[in-house]
């Protein structure tokens, strides 16, 4: 089952909220296709190098030695990846009201660890974009300690993926990123509150611009190769711990516009537009 949103003619979102999705996979809702108000896809969905990147999707990679990421999970001890029967699901439950879903979580082995109230809305619609506004409160009901992590925490060097996360189109392999606190690939690792991806696509002569802001300075997983992708990971260098019944409350925008936008642009559309502190 999905939603559609439409600006000007364009069907701009689709969130798909109960997927048809293979347990190894980890399934979970997800926004694809995702497009410009020019009508061009800026998402990608399934590819063949990770099978269970979909998108934009909220996901964990490492939950308490749980994956809510899809594939694999990094083990220590072995220095890589590791098939494990630990693929959680995100579990859509119902929509409380026009975009306020209620989901739970639930671990392989059928444990239900975490309550979830997402909300999303799309808004400041412009010329060239518009923006997708997203906040979460992830309540921890397991009884113990959740503790979020990701492989650059299980000793794998800068793949601190873990949260909300974008996966690009295959064109936008070698793409421009600027941040308020740096450029390029460098940013991988870094803090900053915003964080901005160009690329070019295939068949038009058009390129497009992601603005990822989050209500608080993160560290970023991000690459431009072997393909696009963005994270504000929460558990990228260090553990985050939330005890038994603590909220974990998170607010993102993603700005999808048409063209490049070079800083002072990126810097003038912050300025305007400040990701709010979630409720």
């Amino acid at each position: 089952m999905e939603l559609t949103f439409t600006e000007r003619g364009v069907e701009i979102l689709r969130y798909v909220h109960r997927p048809k999705t293979p347990v190894f996979e980890s399934p979970k809702p997800y926004f694809h296709p995702i497009r410009t108000l020019a009508g061009d896809v800026v998402s990608a969905y399934r590819p063949h190098d990770h099978r269970w990147h979909r998108g934009l999707q909220l996901t964990v990679s490492d939950l308490s030695g749980e994956n809510f990421w899809g594939g694999g999970s990094y083990v220590r001890a072995a220095a890589g990846y590791v098939d494990l029967p630990n693929n959680g699901t995100m579990r859509h439950e119902e929509f409380l009201a026009p975009g306020v879903e209620r989901l739970t979580w639930h671990t392989q082995g059928g444990e239900h660890w975490v309550d979830e109230v997402r909300t999303f809305e799309v808004g400041d619609v412009g010329d060239d974009s518009w923006a997708l506004e997203l906040s979460t409160a992830i309540t921890n009901v397991r009884g113990r300690d959740l503790v979020f992590g990701s492989p650059t925490t299980s000793g794998r060097p800068m793949a601190g993926y873990c949260g909300l996360f974008w996966r690009g189109p295959r064109s936008f392999e070698h793409g421009r990123v600027i941040a308020e606190g740096g450029e390029g690939p460098e940013m991988m690792g870094r803090e900053s509150a915003w964080l901005a991806y160009s690329g070019t696509h295939d068949e038009v002569d058009r390129s497009s611009t992601l603005l990822f802001q989050s209500a608080r300075p993160t560290v970023w997983f991000v690459r431009t190769t072997p393909f696009a992708a963005v994270n504000p990971s929460i558990a990228f260098h260090r553990e985050l711990t939330l005890p038994p019944g603590a909220t974990l409350r998170l607010r993102y925008r993603m700005v999808v516009a048409t063209g490049v936008w070079d800083r002072p642009r990126l810097e003038a559309y912050v300025q305007r537009h400040p990701c709010p502190a979630p409720a």
